[in-house]
């Protein structure tokens, strides 16, 4: 049957005569539907004979689009689709991606974004409508010229009022995923990212900004391909690299003073220096070490009490190796860390020595003979008495660990070996491969459940699906996606306009995560929640860092003083954004 539309010879009621709609809107993807702008409105724009006669409505709109999506062949292609969906309707796109999430997400963001960045110097000119950008391009400049570039980006014609972002995403492309110095084409990211802040937690999409620092790449093929887009040049040495940072990020505060700055694949060595240097002195936080450790402590928090409550192991028993020693993976190894302390009352020499860092060269010890980069030095172990490990299997045997997360971007580095020495080692073995995208993933859910026989505690950074054993029991893969926290993590900082991200803020974050999971969630064994929950596990993670902000003292915004828990949580959901069917009312005008 056809999907229902209007009948067209019924035009709906015109606007009040005192109403005019401004003619810079029939261009906007956010205020021009399409064909879901009534015929009165068409008039008034202009525009009645620049598309078919038929009014529909948004889900008939969206009806279509899923079909022509759906009948592509590539995940690149999807991406490809709903970028064009994304400059062309916003409130389209919006509607399938937070209606569809499960099926969106992996196209959006990862594992699919790897893929776009790798290409996206060659699919960009096809990816956005005439017109208009997709994200923020800076470069080495004067600040004067910074600013003015900065200006330059209006994604959005917005009635009389300037353009005033609330959060930006910011990367210079040297980390991408597991994949790498990809350079100016590292774009995708930010743009996914608040993608799923939109979709995820409800920011609005007109108060986002994704930005790539173009500082050129140390990647030969892309210097080399005639169609890398951005600066043919070497990246530059750290002096010059902090005095460029320092300056973009004091040009887009003049701009916009009171935005948050979300760090974003940046290099280890350049993540942690730039988290140590501006944590206490700007509204910021790098989702890479403290979005990927919330998460993953999320998860093991989970992971944790289901071992205790079924096999008897205590919190205090746990022993954890890292397989990867990147920013990702100090992070997580401090938010596990943290946990420790706060929950468990150990010292942190304690806590410390709950985990094992390995990295290329194998344990990470004070006398293994290398230099150690700064951000790796925390965890060398000084009890090794002499011993040294490069094998994972080795390592294993030596350390006996009930935790192994990975972190390493290196594929199947978790292989059968592996895996079946942590089965013999624990009655339920907590394995967390998470390295992006799947094919950078240490292993598979498949092969972590095959070789231990089905006893694994799972998590992943990619999404895998799920496994249906020989009674017909579906297990789910849990995936450690830091959609989970960031979008409300950034929410709550936007509603309460803090000083500063704090560490207690990040830890409530991943505390407010693992217990949100739903009696029936718990019931599956679920160690995170339904992606179909986002937008209400976003508003409970966002209140959580709201109270903690009140709580210590940094949280500028008066309404959020004095609230209770509920009234704070009714506060952060009545804040959302969500697309709608007609913006282009007088309402709206």
């Amino acid at each position: 049957m056809s999907p229902t539309v209007h009948d067209t010879k019924q035009a709906p009621a015109l606007p009040p005569k005192d109403v005019v709609i401004q003619p810079k809107w029939k261009n906007s993807s956010y205020y021009n539907q399409g064909t879901a702008v009534d015929l009165g409105k068409r008039s008034q724009l202009g525009i009645s004979a620049l598309s078919p006669a038929r009014v529909e409505s948004i889900e008939v709109q969206k009806q279509r689009a899923l079909r022509l999506f759906r009948s592509k062949h590539t995940m690149l292609e999807k991406y490809i689709f709903m970028a064009q969906m994304r400059t062309t309707n916003i409130h389209l796109f919006y509607k399938i991606v937070m209606e569809d999430l499960q099926e969106l997400a992996p196209v959006i963001y990862t594992p699919t974004v790897g893929t776009a960045c790798l290409e996206y110097s060659n699919i960009y000119p096809f990816l956005a409508a005439p017109g208009t950008s997709d994200g923020l391009y800076l470069r080495k400049t004067s600040t004067e010229d910074l600013i003015s570039l900065i200006k330059q980006y209006q994604p959005f014609p917005h009635h009389d009022e300037p353009y005033q972002p609330e959060i930006a995403v910011i990367s210079d492309g040297s980390r991408i995923l597991g994949l790498g110095d990809l350079g100016v084409n590292g774009i995708g990211i930010p743009i996914g990212k608040l993608q799923l802040y939109v979709a995820g937690a409800g920011i609005d999409p007109r108060k986002t900004l994704p930005i790539i620092l173009d500082l050129g790449t140390n990647n030969e093929k892309f210097l080399k391909d005639d169609f890398y887009l951005g600066l043919r040049q070497k990246r530059p040495e750290d002096p010059e690299f902090y005095e460029t940072v320092d300056q973009v990020l004091n040009a887009i505060r003049a701009v916009y003073p009171n935005i948050l700055i979300q760090f974003e694949d940046w290099s280890s060595e350049h993540a942690f220096g730039l988290l140590e240097k501006y944590q206490n002195k700007m509204l910021c936080f790098n989702d890479d070490i403290q979005g990927t450790g919330a998460v993953i402590l999320s998860g093991i928090i989970n992971a944790i009490r289901k071992v205790q409550k079924e096999s008897g192991v205590a919190p205090e028993d746990h022993r954890v190796v890292f397989y990867g020693a990147g920013s990702a993976g100090i992070g997580v190894a401090r938010q596990i860390q943290e946990y420790f302390q706060i929950e468990l009352g150990m010292s942190e020499d304690q806590a410390k020595h709950v985990f094992w860092i390995v990295d290329s060269k194998g344990l990470v010890t004070q006398d293994r003979g290398d230099k150690l980069a700064q951000h790796k030095v925390y965890y060398a172990r000084s009890d090794n008495q002499g011993q040294q490990f490069k094998d994972l299997v080795d390592i294993l045997e030596y350390v006996k660990p009930t935790i192994l997360i990975g972190l390493s971007a290196i594929p199947n580095a978790f292989n059968a070996q592996v895996i079946q020495c942590m089965a013999k080692l624990n009655e339920q073995p907590i394995i967390f491969p998470l390295s992006n995208p799947a094919t950078q993933s240490e292993c598979d859910f498949e092969q972590a459940m095959t070789h231990t026989n089905g006893r694994v505690i799972f998590a992943s950074g990619t999404a895998f699906p799920s496994i249906t054993d020989a009674n017909g029991h579906v297990h789910v893969p849990g995936q450690g996606n830091n959609m989970y926290i960031f979008p409300g993590l950034g929410l709550g900082a936007i509603r309460c306009k803090p000083k500063l991200i704090s560490d207690r803020m990040i830890y409530k974050s991943a505390v407010a995560l693992a217990d949100s999971l739903n009696a029936n969630e718990l019931a599956q064994g679920w160690l995170y929640p339904s992606l179909h929950r986002i937008r209400e596990v976003s508003v409970t993670v966002a209140t959580a860092v709201i109270e903690v902000a009140v709580s210590e003292g940094i949280a500028q915004e008066p309404q959020v003083l004095g609230k209770s828990h509920d009234q704070l949580l009714a506060f952060v959901s009545h804040s959302t954004w969500s697309p709608q069917s007609d913006v282009l009312s007088a309402s709206h005008i």
